[in-house]
C-alpha cells in the first residue's frame, strides 16, 4: 500500500501539468477560479489577445516581401497584393485586423467603464490596460505610415509635426523623429522596426496585464465580491469565450472578403507626393475621437495637452472613491453617465471625419467638454454610497480588543 502512494505521489510529481511552465498554464488559464456569473461581455479579453496575435503573424510574413524605401515601399505592398502566393489574403487580415483589434479593445474598455472593473483592489489592472492602449495607438500609426501613400505620408507629417508644441525641445524631437528635416527615408525606415518591434512589447504588457487581474479575480456582472461562487476556467469559460471566438471569425471574414478596403481611406492607394497635399487629412477611423479632441483646440499646444489629459483621466479612475457596488445595473445615475460617454465618443468619431467648418466646428469644441465632463463628475457620485470593505482589499484592519467586544 505504502509502495502504491509513493509511486502515485512520485507520477505526481513528473507530471507535465507540475512542470515549472505548463503548471502556470494550468493555475491561469485552466484551473483558474472564475465568477460563476460571468456574461459574453467578459470575452473580449482573449479576443483581444486572438486579435493580436493574429497581427503579429501576419506582420511577420508581410515583412519578408515588404521594402522599406520612400522609392519602393508602395510598389512592394502591390507585389504583395498582386504577386504573392496568398499576399493579398495577408495583406486585408493585417490592414482589417488592426481595426477588428481595435473594435475588441474599445468593447473591452467600455465594459470596464460599465461594470466598473477598474476599482480597487484592480488599480494595477486598468493602469497596465492605459499603457497597452497608448501602445497599440503607437504601433498602429506607425503601421499606418509603411504603405507609404498619400494619407500615409501626410499622416505622418501632421501627427509627427505635434511634437514641436512640446517646449524648448520640441522641434529637436520632430527632427529626431523624422531623421531629417522632413518626413523622408530615415523616418520610413526606423517606423518600419518600431513597427515590428512594439508588437512584442504588446504581449509582454498584455502578460502582465492578465497577471494583474488574476492576482485579485475577476469582477462579474453583480458587482459584488463573489469569494465562495467560483467555478474551473476550464472547460466552462472556454466554451463561453468559443462561441464569441467563433462568431469574431464570421464577422472578420466578412470584411476582409466582402469589404476588404472599407474601412481604408481610397487617398491611400495614391502613392505618397510630398508635392501634392490631399483636400481633406483624415486618419484611421479608430483615431478619429481623439483627433477630433486634438482639432477642437485651435491652438497646437493646448490640442496635444488634451489628448494627454484623455490619458491622465483614465489612469486616474482606480484612485477615486470605490464603492461596494460597481455595477452599473445598480447605479442608475452612472449608468445614464455611461450611456451619456459612449455617445460622445461616438459623436466625437464622426467629428474627425467632417471638414474644419461650421456646424462641425462649435460641435467638435462641444463634445471633448462633455467627454472630459464625465470624469469631472465621477468623484462626485464616490462620495456617496458605500465604501469597499477592508476585507475586499487585503488591507490589514487593526484588530479590537477582545475586552472591549465583551463589553
Amino acid at each position: 500500500m505504502s509502495q502504491e502512494r509513493e509511486m502515485t505521489v512520485r507520477n505526481q510529481r513528473f507530471s507535465i501539468l507540475k512542470q515549472p511552465i505548463a503548471s502556470v498554464l494550468n493555475q491561469h488559464l485552466i484551473d483558474y477560479p472564475t465568477p460563476s456569473n460571468l456574461s459574453y461581455w467578459w470575452g473580449f479579453g482573449s479576443l483581444a489577445g486572438i486579435c493580436l496575435v493574429i497581427q503579429i503573424v501576419t506582420g511577420i510574413f508581410l515583412a519578408m516581401h515588404y521594402t522599406p524605401h520612400v522609392d519602393l515601399a508602395f510598389n512592394s505592398v502591390e507585389h504583395i497584393m498582386r504577386d504573392v502566393e496568398g499576399g493579398w489574403l495577408l495583406r486585408y487580415m493585417h490592414a482589417n485586423g488592426a481595426s477588428m483589434l481595435f473594435i475588441v479593445v474599445y468593447l473591452h474598455m467600455f465594459h470596464g467603464l460599465y461594470y466598473a472593473s477598474y476599482n480597487s483592489p484592480r488599480e494595477f489592472v486598468l493602469c497596465i490596460g492605459v499603457v497597452i492602449f497608448l501602445l497599440m495607438i503607437l504601433t498602429a500609426f506607425i503601421g499606418y505610415v509603411l504603405p507609404w501613400g498619400q494619407m500615409s505620408f501626410w499622416g505622418a507629417t501632421v501627427i509627427t509635426s505635434l511634437a514641436s508644441a512640446i517646449p524648448v525641445v520640441g522641434d529637436t524631437i520632430v527632427t529626431w523623429l523624422w531623421g531629417g528635416f522632413s518626413v523622408d527615408n530615415a523616418t520610413l525606415n526606423r517606423f518600419f522596426s518600431l513597427h515590428y518591434l512594439l508588437p512584442f512589447i504588446l504581449v509582454g504588457a498584455s502578460v502582465l496585464h492578465l497577471a494583474a487581474l488574476h492576482q485579485y479575480g475577476s469582477n462579474n456582472p453583480l458587482g459584488v465580491h463573489a469569494e465562495m461562487d467560483k467555478i474551473a476556467f476550464y472547460p466552462y469559460f472556454y466554451v463561453k469565450d468559443l462561441v464569441g471566438w467563433v462568431a469574431f471569425a464570421i464577422f472578420f471574414s466578412v470584411w476582409i472578403f466582402y469589404a476588404p478596403n472599407v474601412l481604408g481611406h481610397p487617398d491611400n492607394y495614391i502613392p505618397a507626393n510630398p508635392m501634392s497635399t490631399p483636400a481633406h487629412i483624415v486618419p484611421e477611423w479608430y483615431f478619429l475621437p481623439v483627433y477630433a479632441i486634438l482639432r477642437s483646440i485651435p491652438d497646437k499646444a493646448g490640442g496635444v495637452a488634451a489628448i494627454a489629459l484623455v490619458s491622465i483621466c483614465l489612469l486616474a479612475l482606480p484612485f477615486m472613491k470605490s464603492l461596494y457596488v460597481r455595477s452599473s445595473s445598480f447605479r442608475p445615475i452612472y449608468q445614464g453617465l455611461f450611456w451619456l460617454l459612449l455617445a460622445d465618443r461616438c459623436l466625437l468619431g464622426w467629428i474627425g471625419c467632417q471638414p474644419v467648418e461650421p456646424p462641425f466646428v462649435t460641435i467638435g469644441q462641444i463634445s471633448p467638454l462633455l467627454f472630459f465632463l464625465f470624469f469631472a463628475i465621477l468623484p462626485l457620485l464616490g462620495l456617496v454610497g458605500r465604501g469597499i470593505p477592508h476585507s475586499y482589499t487585503d488591507e490589514p484592519v487593526a484588530e479590537k480588543d477582545p475586552i472591549s467586544v465583551r463589553h
